[in-house]
């Protein structure tokens, strides 16, 4: 095995969000890593289902469509004006004469 190529071995304290703390070994440098999500608090291990408010985000994107719909049926209708005045016109003309 060569020597001076490997990293350095240390215990690591790892601390959760949670408040959950245990100790394993890492080479990551540090003596202390803290992160969001550990065993003890993940709804796969624990078995409890965290409820995520998702129907915020349906609502807001069918608001987003609606007011999309909206802005088109928009133009569309005000494409439609200019371009009616054009065609009516020879109507009227023969209904006048």
């Amino acid at each position: 095995m060569k020597t001076d190529i490997h990293p350095n071995y240390t215990n690591t304290t790892f601390s959760c969000a949670c408040g959950a703390e245990f100790t394993a070994g890492s080479t990551l440098g540090k003596d202390e890593f803290k992160t969001e999500i550990c065993s003890q608090c993940h709804p796969f291990y624990t078995g409890k289902q965290k409820l995520i408010d998702s129907s915020g985000q349906v609502e807001k994107f069918r608001a987003k469509m609606e007011k999309a719909k909206a802005a088109k049926s928009t133009k569309t209708e005000e494409m439609n004006a200019e371009e009616m005045p054009a065609e009516e016109a020879p109507a009227e003309e023969k209904a006048a004469e």
